[in-house]
């Protein structure tokens, strides 16, 4: 892989409240390349949107940044001033979100919206960033651009919405774009579309992408490497292929194991029993071991972190522990 273009090192996210302080992202570290796709998955809760948020530096207190750096291109980005942040937000990190309705003012036309926000970042005129929103709403698919630029946001359907907002998340050209759920309330017709508009952008523009998402076919489909979170930590990382048809970390071979399949004719899903934890209940050692069917002792005790003996690395003491520190 190339120089990352994003660098999240040792990050950790922390909320303080009545009851203490509970710690949602827990040394958390990972990078993107340009023109790379890392998809996040996880189930709800694990802290793939608050990671995403926390990049984009949109944490809502009382949750903050409490430890960790996050580098864009070299240059360390936590921790600046709001307004210095939201320069780079938008010029250099864009961001689409689930819900379109959200990301959109449904007093303006789309246009308006656009030329906002590309005046904002760019030195143009009116009628070049005209000119250019009209080329981004081409550019993501919306049939005649040059009519539609004029309408509101309820006059689009939702797939057509969320074409939108993917097209002011390109406004100003960013080199990295956060991609949160972005086409969870699709049809499948339409997420398929939007999956090969995210892949043309990066293989055209080199963007790079992060990908949040339940979605295990959207990864699937769309992803280069991915990253598995569960509760606050990673899990294992690795290339899209080698995580999905061999997944080390026992968290991810039951989600794996939970996707329907095309060809079995198993009578039913397998699951993986138990639910993910709240902030002040992880437990000590390895936060998946409640659930873990193979857990040993070692696992309640110390945490297990990355290993670097394969293609993906699992935090998982099957992998990184000696027969003599697991009792075996």
């Amino acid at each position: 892989m190339s120089d990352p273009l994003l660098e999240v090192r040792n990050l950790r996210v922390q909320f303080a409240t009545r009851r203490g302080v509970l710690t949602a992202i827990d040394d958390v570290s990972l990078s993107i390349a340009a023109g790379e796709v890392l998809g996040v998955v996880g189930e709800s809760g694990a802290g793939k949107s608050l990671t995403g948020a926390a990049i984009l530096g949109l944490l809502e207190p009382p949750g903050r940044i409490t430890g960790g750096e996050i580098r864009l291109a070299g240059r360390r980005i936590d921790g600046l001033p709001p307004e210095q942040m939201r320069r780079i937000r938008g010029r250099e990190i864009g961001a689409i979100f689930q819900d379109p309705l959200t990301s959109l003012n449904p007093l303006y036309t789309v246009g308006r919206q656009l030329v906002e926000t590309i005046q904002t970042h760019l030195p143009m005129s009116d009628a070049e960033s005209r000119a250019r929103a009209i080329e981004l709403l081409a550019q993501t698919g919306i049939p005649a651009p040059e009519a539609r630029i004029e309408h509101y946001p309820h006059q689009f359907s939702g797939g057509m919405r969320q074409r939108v907002v993917i097209a002011l998340a390109l406004a100003a050209r960013p080199r990295l774009i956060i991609a949160d759920e972005p086409t969870t309330a699709l049809d499948v017709s339409i997420q398929a579309q939007i999956i090969t508009l995210i892949k043309r952008l990066c293989r055209d523009q080199g963007t790079a992408v992060m990908l949040v998402t339940h979605d295990m076919g959207v990864i699937a489909e769309t992803a280069d490497r991915v990253a598995v979170m569960y509760a606050g930590r990673l899990a294992e990382v690795g290339p899209v292929g080698d995580v999905i048809h061999h997944p080390r970390h026992p968290y991810t071979v039951g989600l794996m194991g939970s996707i329907p399949s095309m060809t079995s004719d198993l009578p039913r899903l397998s699951q993986i029993d138990g639910t993910m934890p709240r902030l002040g209940a992880i437990a000590a050692g390895c936060a998946f071991h409640p659930r873990c069917p193979r857990r040993m002792p070692i696992c309640t005790e110390r945490r297990p972190e990355l290993d670097d003996g394969a293609r993906t690395r699992a935090a998982c003491w099957l992998h990184v522990a000696q027969p003599s520190e697991i009792g075996g």
